[in-house]
Order: structure tokens, then sequence, then C-alpha cells
């Protein structure tokens, strides 16, 4: 499969994320900032200097919500905060459901030395009158959120647990029946973020593994898409048909000047439309 680089230049490339006109949204979590790339090639910054903004979702009014130290909704330059909490390192990738509520995981471990004593996480849902709901805790790093198709099951990526925690979830944005599963794709490396594709299966960044690696809904590895990157990062569908794949990182093995890339293949499978937030 032909991957195409279509932008580099960055220390950690996160959050990809389309618009309905094909455009892409991307943040660099290391170097900072959040960053749109048209349909035509051209790159502009967003938002300077903000880091750690690992998740992002378009917004019913306009603009999107980023993460980073808060979750905050940004349009036209203003910034509106939806979220904080004491003791939080860093907010990480979010999702939105299919009302426009959004689910974002919480870091409290240390990311610089991953060999620390964990402070587990939390999964946070803002509701639509801005509310916020604690869904459960015990993830240790915090990375790729999805939803199933049909909205039933949430999908968590806890990377140093080498897996994703599955949810059943209900219309009111209630979790149960908790599982781990794909542990035994992650063996050598940890997962990083996620997303589904229209027939339910799991499409895992795979930091270490220089792939991006297909799951089943429980987990079991069916393919993968090898990655010239050691850190391969993330990974979203987009694109007129929702058939691109964009997968980005924080190297590239091809070229090391380029540093962090983003990539786009057509993996023959298609995503789903994210909703947008509407909190």
């Amino acid at each position: 499969m032909e991957l195409e680089p279509i932008a580099w230049g960055y220390k950690l490339v996160e959050g990809p994320r389309t618009d309905a006109e094909g455009n892409l949204y991307f943040t660099d979590a290391m170097g900072g900032g959040v960053y749109l790339r048209t349909t035509g090639g051209t790159v502009s910054t967003l938002v300077e200097k903000r880091k750690m903004v690992g998740g992002l979702a378009l917004h019913k009014d306009g603009g999107f919500v980023m993460t980073g130290p808060n979750v905050a909704h940004w349009k036209d330059g203003e910034v509106r905060v939806l979220l904080e909490r004491d003791g939080v390192n860093s907010f990480n990738d979010l999702h939105t459901d299919a009302q426009g509520r959004i689910y974002v995981g919480a870091i409290r471990s240390s990311l610089d030395d991953l060999k620390a004593e964990k402070i587990p996480g939390q999964c946070y849902r803002i509701n639509l009158d801005g509310s916020v709901d604690e869904l459960y805790g015990g993830i240790e790093v915090s990375n790729g959120i999805g939803f199933s198709p049909d909205g039933h099951t949430l999908y968590h990526v806890d990377s140093t647990s080498k897996g994703i925690y599955a949810h059943d979830i209900d219309d009111d944005g209630n979790v149960s029946n908790r599982r781990h599963i794909g542990r035994a794709a992650f063996e050598r490396g940890i997962p990083d973020g996620m997303c589904v594709d229209a027939d339910g299966n799991l499409w895992a960044a795979h930091v270490g593994g220089r792939r991006v690696v297909k799951l089943s809904p429980t987990g079991d590895e069916l393919d993968a898409i090898a990655v010239p990157a050691k850190a391969v990062t993330s990974v979203a569908f987009g694109g007129a048909d929702m058939g691109d794949m964009y997968i980005v990182t924080a190297d590239n093995l091809d070229d090391d000047t380029k540093g962090g890339t983003i990539f786009r293949c057509r993996p023959g499978v298609t995503g789903v439309p994210t909703p947008l937030a509407a909190v």
C-alpha cells in the first residue's frame, strides 16, 4: 500500500481530524500548535504554541474543541474552557457521540518517565449543557477514544496497559461491561491513537511497532499497515468518501530530516464521520 507524505516538519503530530470539505486539522503535541491543511495542500497555524493537544473535534457552531492543559472550544481566536481538573497533566484524545457530547481522557501519570509510578486518569463526559460527569477511572495513560458504528461500544486506549478498554454504552452515555482487548498485538511497543471503520473494526497506531494495526471489535489482530516511523502516534479516516486514512507520526525513517509526518493512504475500507461537538 502506498503511503503519501502530505505534511512534515513537526515534533509529534497528533489529533488528525477532517471536516466535510476534506480539510485536515492536526496538532503538534510537543512542538505546540493546532494546524489546518487545506485540500490544496496549504498549511496554516490556527493556535500557536499550545502543547499536548492530543485530540480535536469540530464544533457545530464553528471552530473546534481541543485538549491540552484543559479542554476548550476555539472559534475565530476566542477560547472557551469546557473542562479543567486539578492534578491533570493534560487531557489527551477525545471523541464525540451522536448527540454531540464529548468524551475525553485525562492523563495524571508522568509522560517524561513512563517507568514512574502510575497515577490513573479518568474518562469524562462533557454534556450538552456544559456539565461534566466522570464515567470511570483506572486509565494509566489515556490515548485514543472511539465508538462502534452503532454507538453502543466505547473504546479507550490505555497505552501502558498495552491494550484497549471496551465498554457497553447506552443512549444516556452510561457505560458498563468493561473489558480489556487487543493486548497480544502490542507486546512490543504500545497502542496510541485509534479510529473505527464502518465495519466496526479498530485501527490503532502502534508506537514501537512501526505500523497501524487493524483489530476486530474483540481485539483480534486482522491486518496491519507498515509505516516508516518508530513512533506512529494516531490515525483517522477522512476524505470525500471517508476512504482516506491519515496516519501521523513523531519521526520519518525514510527521511529523518522531515521529523513528524502526516501520511495518507487508501486502506480499502471507509470510516464513520465524527459527529460535531454541540457542547
